[in-house]
This record gives structure tokens, sequence and C-alpha cells, in this order.
């Protein structure tokens, strides 16, 4: 796709969705004061039922032809990236910092192309390490504030850093697993396959919470809120996103997704309070830096398949 015949309109999509991401927080956090985490994730994939089963319905032609590694992965994407991901990414909010749990989601790139080098032997090219490792001190800049010692650091900032780095880990995975799915099916089917297969594994967790009896008091309490967290954060930003960068160079792409981080910080500042410190953001401004420059060369690159992305949320 020429730039001048799309491309605007491409990175344009990727910029909204990725903005659409940034509102997770604000939508989030105030639920976790009615519901415990694992009841707001269920309640999030049980309103998507009306996204997922009629994509699985339409697509179910696709899913004939998988064999077992295909269907592993979609177990794996299903049970991590939609169900424990999500899980982990909102227990990070319920104990830490909800800026530093947003601005740690984009080491996700990082683990996605380390994986697409194990995974699908892709070569991670010379430049990956150097910036992983610089990445690595952002990463730690925006969780702790400081080079101070481990030692020092309080358990829920450590808790933290490490629920979303989990979730990112686990969102990267899913990114490089749904490479090889997407080769046997369209992206719109594949989608409703990971948010579906979530949900019985989501309900054996609130069952074996005892708190199943809850989640109809956790709905009540905020109907609106739960529907456009489902929706605004979770299927319209990740279908815009993926229709987006579908069209767009990977360094165009991880440029876009600064909206992400740049709406979720307002956001977060606004409604919830909660800011950023100066060592943070230099720690973002290395982070994004060593992202952005693997974005680069990746599309300097011999292009990917359209619909196999690396660079983005799993």
């Amino acid at each position: 796709m020429g730039w001048r015949n799309g491309g605007y309109v491409s990175v344009l999509l990727v910029a909204v969705g990725a903005a659409m991401w940034g509102t997770d927080g604000i939508l989030r956090v105030p639920l976790l004061k009615v519901a415990l985490p694992s009841q707001i994730v269920l309640l999030e994939h049980l309103v998507l039922l009306l996204y997922s089963v009629p994509a699985v319905v339409l697509g179910w032609r696709f899913f004939r032809g998988l064999g077992v590694a295909q269907w592993v992965a979609l177990l794996i994407i299903g049970w991590g990236g939609s169900a424990i991901a999500t899980l982990l990414f909102t227990m990070a909010f319920a104990v830490g910092n909800p800026t530093v749990v947003i601005l740690l989601q984009k080491t996700q790139p990082l683990f996605a192309i380390a994986l697409a080098g194990i995974l699908l032997r892709e070569r991670l090219g010379w430049a990956y390490w150097p910036c992983f490792a610089v990445a690595m001190v952002g990463a730690y800049l925006i969780s702790f504030g400081d080079l101070g010692a481990f030692a020092a650091l309080g358990s829920a900032e450590l808790l933290t850093a490490a629920l979303a780095l989990g979730a990112a880990l686990l969102w990267g995975s899913s990114t490089v697993l749904g490479r090889l799915v997407l080769k046997d099916m369209p992206f719109y089917a594949l989608t409703g396959a990971r948010l579906l297969l979530a949900v019985p594994l989501l309900a054996g967790i609130v069952v074996a919470q005892g708190s199943a009896g809850g989640l109809g008091a956790g709905f009540a309490s905020e109907p609106g809120r739960v529907i456009l967290l489902a929706l605004i954060p979770g299927l319209l930003a990740l279908l815009l996103y993926y229709r987006g960068l579908s069209g767009t160079r990977a360094s165009y792409a991880t440029l876009a997704e600064l909206a992400f981080p740049a709406t979720a910080v307002v956001l977060n500042w606004t409604f919830l309070g909660v800011g950023v410190s100066a060592n943070q953001v230099i720690g973002f401004v290395l982070l994004w830096g060593a992202v952005f420059i693997l974005g680069y060369l990746n599309a300097k690159a011999p292009a990917p398949d359209p619909s196999s992305p690396v660079v983005g949320t799993g």
C-alpha cells in the first residue's frame, strides 16, 4: 500500500486504536472498588460474547482445517493472551500505579520479537540485545523511579512491575503464536476464538475463588463502565489497530502507538490524580526509543505477511 494511497489512513487507524487503549486505566481502576480482578475480566469477556460467538460461527470453516499445533497455539492465545494476561494487567492496577502499568506495556514488542526469533526462527539482528538492555533500564525507571538497590524497593512496586511485565510477555507470546494461526484464518475469526476460549478458564477461576455469586452485583453496580471497558480499549481498539497495522510499516506503527501511553498518562492524571516523575519520563524515553529503533530496523527488513504483525498488543 502506497503512502499516498492509504498510508495516512492506516497510521491514523493505528493511532486511534492505540489511543483507545489509553482509556483502560480510567475505566478499569474504578471497577476494582466494586469487583475482584477476576470478576472484572470475566465480565468483559461475557460482554464480548456478542462478538466472539458470531465471529467463530462465521469463521467455522477455517477452524476445521487447523492441525494440532494451531489448536495448541489458539489455546495459549485464548488462555494466556486474553484470560491470564488481562487478569495480571487488572491485578497490577489493583496493587500499584496505573500509569506505571500502562507504560510497562511498551515492553511487549521486545518479548514478541525475541519469541519470534525462538519460535519462528526470525533473525533478531545485531541491534536487538543492546536495545533490549536499554529498554530494560527504561522499564526499571518507569517501575521504580530511581536506580536504588532492589532491597530498598517496596513489595507493591515489585509486584506491580512483575504483574505488568508478565502480562506484556503473554501478550507478546500471543502476537507470535497469532502469526502461526493467521496463515490459516482471517483475523476476525482468530479474535473471536481468542475471546471465546478465555471464558471457560476465567469462569473456572472465579468459581474457584468462590466469587461467582458477586458477578451480577459487580455488573449491576457499574454496567456502563463494564460495557465501555469491553468495547473501547478492548474490541474496537484491537480491531482498528490491526486493520491499520495491515497497511503500516512497523516503524510508523511504533510511532503512532505513542498515542497509547500519551493518552493514558493524560487521562490517568486528570481522572485518577496519578502523575509521572522526571525519572519515569526518562525511563519511558529510553524504552520507547529502543522499541522504535527495533521497529525501524524491522521496517527495513523484508516485509512480513500483512496479516502477521510483530509490533503491537497481543
